[in-house]
């Protein structure tokens, strides 16, 4: 058991109150380790569209340019809503691989995709929807308890339970 550190109560909508560490790094206290928290940064310039931006990761991992094209058309770039399935396909897979693992089937391999719909609700932009397709090698697993694993995931992936307050969160899932 380490030390206890400084630590602060946060309070999320949805979510309730919960202690983060006022350190620039996890501590493990009772057993539990504290995650790090993760940052990413955006830099504009100029009027919403005939501006652009840069979009960058912490710690260097992903950097991409930005601008009203390519979020509303089909500019060159990326979006925000490409970075919220990015990480929602990413946080899935690998939750998907914790499962599948705990249930005596360790994956090969597992491939998601997330499709971001932003609709005009009441006149503003919102997510409204994330279609994860995923598709996974476990060998020995029949479909039907894939498909339990699967959506147990999706219920408790941290980035579906984050983003399901506000957005339907459709799953379809197949083995390899």
């Amino acid at each position: 058991m380490w030390d206890r550190q400084p630590c602060r109560t946060v309070f999320q909508p949805g979510l309730g109150a919960r202690a983060e560490s006022t350190e620039p790094y996890p501590v493990a206290s009772d057993n539990v380790t504290d995650m790090a928290i993760r940052t990413a940064s955006a830099h504009w310039q100029g009027t919403l569209t005939e501006g652009s931006g840069v979009i960058r990761t912490g710690k260097g991992g992903l950097q991409g340019n930005y601008s009203f094209t390519s979020r509303f058309a089909e500019g060159e770039g990326t979006n925000p809503e490409e970075l919220i399935g990015a990480a929602h396909a990413g946080c899935y897979s690998m939750a998907l691989s914790k499962g599948l693992t705990d249930a005596g089937f360790p994956p090969t391999s597992v491939d998601t995709t997330a499709r971001v719909h932003l609709d005009s609700v009441e006149g503003k932009q919102t997510v409204t929807r994330i279609d994860l397709v995923t598709v996974a090698g476990a060998p020995g697993l029949d479909e039907a308890e894939f498909a339990k694993i699967a959506e147990a995931t999706k219920e408790n992936c941290p980035i579906s339970r984050l983003l399901s307050p506000g957005a339907q969160i459709t799953l379809t899932a197949s083995l390899a």
